[in-house]
């Protein structure tokens, strides 16, 4: 554990309150409105997500951690250890105000420095999770130097992930109905990938998710250059377990030393949807 350093993220990142206890890193809430109810992100299951949309056909809207929301975290921080510096790894400035918001909890707080990873959901999980790695591995460093690294790290990381279909896409506005319709009927999949910390549909996959995820794998490896030491792959509610078995299969042929999956928190299944799959890597 590093001995001058403890990491902030937000519960988008869709870090586990296991890794986050294993790594004593603290989850600031987001928010999830359904309906007239407002609920804190890791606080209820995804599937909940996914019933609220089956229900009425709307997507639940998200929110960003609030100035409060962090203020009371850095406090009880700072409270419990006031010799210890902060280090907040930011989910996506271009997604939301979550960034900002820190950035104004921390005016009168010298001991809290804001990093934006230019990452949402398990890419950003993957630089904060790093970042622990590399604080424990070298507890003496200063903030300046944690900061630095925490840059180079989110520059590496990659990730994308697929839509099972373009429901959800729909139901948010994102696609029109008669995009996401003739999409549904085609079979088609954007590819999403999150480029300078926007989300930005890029290639698309056509057949069942059975069909594409092995091409999938291969054309990010490829495009990515990633290290071949670990992989994320990420999973929403509902991915099936032909799909969860070729996506192994996949990333084992490309030649993957390990690889972790990891659930997809309330916040990116209110954007990916039920049966959605992805990917996150480093580049070499």
């Amino acid at each position: 554990m590093n001995h001058n350093i403890i990491l902030v993220a937000e519960t988008g990142s869709d870090i586990t309150p296991e890794l986050a206890r294993e790594h004593n890193i603290y989850l600031v809430p987001m928010h999830v409105s359904m309906g007239d109810q407002t609920l804190d992100d890791g606080t209820f299951p995804p599937e909940d997500v996914c019933a609220y949309y089956n229900k009425t056909k709307k997507v639940p809207q998200t929110s960003a951690s609030s100035p409060m929301d962090f203020t009371k975290v850095f406090d009880e921080i700072h409270e419990a250890h006031p010799d210890k510096q902060i280090l907040h790894l930011a989910y996506s400035a271009v997604t939301t105000c979550s960034y900002q918001n820190a950035l104004m909890a921390a005016e009168e707080r010298d001991y809290v420095t804001s990093v934006d990873t230019k990452q949402v959901s398990v890419g950003q999980a993957a630089a904060v999770l790093e970042v622990a790695k590399y604080l424990e591995a070298t507890p003496d460093v200063t903030i300046q130097e944690a900061a630095e690294e925490a840059r180079r790290i989110s520059a590496k990381v990659q990730m994308c992930f697929l839509p099972k279909n373009l429901d959800y896409l729909r139901a948010g506005g994102r696609v029109s109905n008669v995009v996401a319709l003739t999409g549904n009927l085609l079979g088609l999949h954007p590819c999403i990938e999150i480029i300078d910390g926007q989300l930005l549909a890029k290639k698309k996959y056509r057949g069942n998710m059975k069909k594409v995820v092995s091409k999938l794998v291969q054309d990010f490896v490829e495009k990515h250059d990633l290290d071949k030491e670990h992989l994320y792959i990420i999973h929403a509610p509902g991915v099936d377990e032909e799909v969860w078995n070729e996506t192994e299969a996949a990333v084992t042929a490309q030649g993957f030393q390990s690889f972790t999956w990891m659930k997809t928190g309330c916040v990116i299944t209110c954007h990916g949807g039920y049966g959605a799959m992805g990917l996150v890597g480093f580049s070499k």
